[in-house]
């Protein structure tokens, strides 16, 4: 069997770290290629800016060649090689290098989220020639994807130490302390002993602080791990590791460090001598307090979560049922504890959901990223304005709108913005300009997309539309415009391009959004802007609810979103335009029976109740006839297109083993 097999299969179980890593890097890779944007064609470029690109790529280089993803592994050290002939001015950072990081990123990122979903690895061969382009001619590039290799215990100096780790190394290195180099060289043997890279570094830590560790390939092809540990332990201890796969160097202070420590400023120019100071208090490495865990885990306790609060409303059903039954004072303790219970999966609950919480800015600075990628395709220019990025939102759900947002962002420059000239004539700023905005409502998450571009064609979208046969009128409005652009199929433009024209993409958008139990808003006004608003749940598994009856049905109301409730008498309800309202806090408020929405009888009770859901002009008042409890219930959402009903978002179980339909109070309350 191969090197590179065996490779694979070892390393498969660092998967998931490898993939949450690159993540990270690639975050941050293209938050500061937009950064680096603004130094094109000017003599200097901020230096931190240039290393932390460096360090990025570099690591990366590292990591793909430790897992076996070759294209990654290369393109990331060609990228390296181009920061590295910026950083030493052998070239000026021109158009041409920039749209050769931009591309070399994009296709980094197709590669590594091919190899994650075990898709076909794209060609990177035309990248690397666009890479290679804007190198300086005497560049050496290395075709070998064994980027680093060797087959001996390092040097010191070679360990390509970061400028932070040549000053901890330093500061580090009081009397009685010395510099030690490990290799571990994992094997399948060492690993059904329990012996693998995490349990070297477990035992390092113990005994000092851990200032390196890296992976690196061997002339041979295999895998090494090279750790530098400031430590005073005794030597014996790191004798008795032998045949654990371990060996290690002991270096001086006076040659090696002094030695490393001007070969590094020496090649990074730039960087200054460690201060020197009065050594600090030795702090005693820690591990990690960051533990990286599968979503799929988390669906699986969420899920536990929720069967737990499914059988405390059994045990309350049953509770009721029994009063009549149980002395009074054991009915009292055993309601005590009921409610004792609830607290505690409520706050269990509450835990488990802050785990799944990520902050938006997760997707919205990636899409800063595709933003400017799709303006230098259609030859545009746009501003990227991002606000709420410290908001919220379910992982799950962060996964899922990834590719809506995209799409919408793509939508938004080559369909919204219009070319410069055009702005120009119409007295607009050249540059256009693109917002995305998020904020939390209660248990909602409300997200915009707006431009400032030419707003949506009404006309142009009615006559492509009855050409399709999708609709028979002329007129249409902003609400009809949305259903029919999110129609599989339909697109104004008559030839399709890179970027939009194949008339899929607003149907998944909305697609989405109605599966995650969200809604789809378009707001427009010609030759100013277009605005999408997203409204999702926070979280899709469990939520405090209302139980209502309408004419002996039961629901299930969300009450994050209810505001208030009002017991109503039917005189106070006026008719408007054959709509009923009831003035509400010295306002107007429109009234929604639900008998009349799903075709229930309608109820001869002269006073009934009023639930008032959504937030100024969208507010609405729900009319129900009771309000039986107010209770934890778990979300099943329906995304079955049969079953898909207008105002429902999902059903639940309830304690007696009632299944019940769940008000989609946000849909009730933008659509009326």
């Amino acid at each position: 069997m191969s090197t590179d097999v065996n490779n694979e299969s070892f390393f498969a179980e660092f998967a998931d770290d490898y993939f949450a890593e690159c993540e990270e890097h690639l975050e941050i890779l293209r938050r500061d290629i937009l950064a680096l944007e603004d130094f094109v064609d000017r003599p200097q470029i901020e230096r931190s800016l240039l290393e932390e690109l460096f360090r990025s790529f570099h690591s990366l280089k590292g990591m793909s060649g430790m897992i076996g993803v070759r294209e990654a592994e290369q393109l990331a050290h060609e990228m390296e090689s181009y920061l590295r002939a910026l950083r030493e001015k052998q070239v000026t950072l021109n158009q041409a290098g920039m749209d050769a990081l931009i591309t070399g990123t994009k296709m980094l990122d197709q590669v590594i989220t091919a190899r994650r979903t075990q898709a076909q690895t794209p060609d990177i061969t035309d990248i690397v020639a666009q890479i290679n382009a804007v190198l300086p001619d005497s560049e050496p590039v290395e075709k070998s994807t064994n980027v680093t290799s060797a087959s001996a215990t390092k040097p010191l100096a070679s360990l390509n130490l970061k400028p932070e780790e040549i000053a901890q190394l330093v500061a580090a290195l009081h009397p009685g302390k010395k510099a030690w180099q490990f290799e571990f060289a994992p094997v399948s043997g060492l690993a059904e002993r329990g012996i693998n890279v995490s349990k070297i570094r477990e035992r390092l830590q113990l005994l000092g602080q851990l200032i390196h560790a890296a992976p690196r390939i061997t002339s041979t092809g295999g895998i090494t791990f090279d750790f530098l540990l400031a430590s005073d332990a005794d030597e014996s201890i790191f004798a008795e590791w032998k045949n654990d796969g371990v060996t290690y160097t002991h270096y001086s202070q006076e040659s090696n460090i002094e030695t490393v420590v001007k070969t590094h400023i020496s090649k990074e120019e730039a960087i200054p001598p460690p201060p020197v100071v009065t050594p600090p208090p030795t702090v005693t490495a820690a591990p990690s307090n960051v533990v990286r865990v599968d979503l799929a885990r988390l669906d699986e306790l969420m899920q536990m979560v929720g069967e737990l609060v499914i059988s405390r409303a059994r045990l309350e059903d049953h509770l009721n049922k029994l009063e009549a039954n149980v002395p009074a004072k054991q009915l009292r303790t055993l309601r005590e504890t009921n409610l004792a219970l609830e607290r505690q999966l409520r706050d269990l609950r509450e835990g488990v959901m802050r785990v799944r919480l990520v902050p938006i800015s997760e997707i919205f600075r990636r899409m800063q990223f595709v933003a400017r990628d799709v303006a230098r395709e259609s030859n545009k220019k746009v501003t990227v304005e991002l606000r709420g990025q410290e908001t919220e939102i379910d992982k799950f759900v962060v996964e899922r709108m990834m590719d809506p947002l995209l799409h919408l962002v793509r939508n938004a420059v080559s369909h919204g913005l219009e070319a410069e000239s055009e702005r120009v004539a119409q007295g607009k700023s050249p540059e256009g300009k693109l917002a995305l905005r998020a904020t939390t409502a209660g248990e909602i998450v409300v997200i915009e997309i707006e431009d400032d571009g030419r707003g949506v064609d009404l006309e142009g979208i009615s006559s492509k539309a009855r050409k399709l046969g999708l609709i028979d009128g002329d007129a249409i409005d902003i609400n009809t415009a949305l259903d029919i652009i999110c129609s599989p199929g339909f697109s104004t433009r008559e030839q399709a391009d890179l970027t939009s024209g194949r008339g899929v993409g607003m149907a998944v958008v909305k697609n989405t959004v109605q599966e995650l139990g969200g809604l789809l808003t378009l707001e427009s006004k010609v030759r100013e802007s277009t605005r999408f608003t997203i409204y999702l749940p926070l979280t899709l598994a469990i939520a405090d609810a209302l139980i209502v009856t309408v004419s002996k049905q039961t629901f299930a109301v969300p009450q994050s979103s209810v505001r208030e409730v009002l017991e109503v008498h039917s005189s106070n309800i006026t008719i408007f335009e054959s709509n009923e309202i009831i003035t509400y806090r010295g306002s107007v408020l429109p009234l929604l029976r639900l008998t009349s929405l799903f075709k229930l009888p309608e109820s001869s009770n002269s006073r009934f109740y009023v639930i008032v859901v959504g937030t100024g002009l969208s507010a609405v008042g729900v009319a129900v006839d009771q309000i039986i409890a107010q209770q934890e219930i778990v979300v099943r959402p329906l995304t079955d297109p049969l079953v898909k009903v207008k105002g429902i978002s999902g059903a639940t179980e309830l304690g007696d083993g009632r299944v019940v339909l769940i008000i989609n109070t946000t849909e009730l309350a933008i659509s009326n």
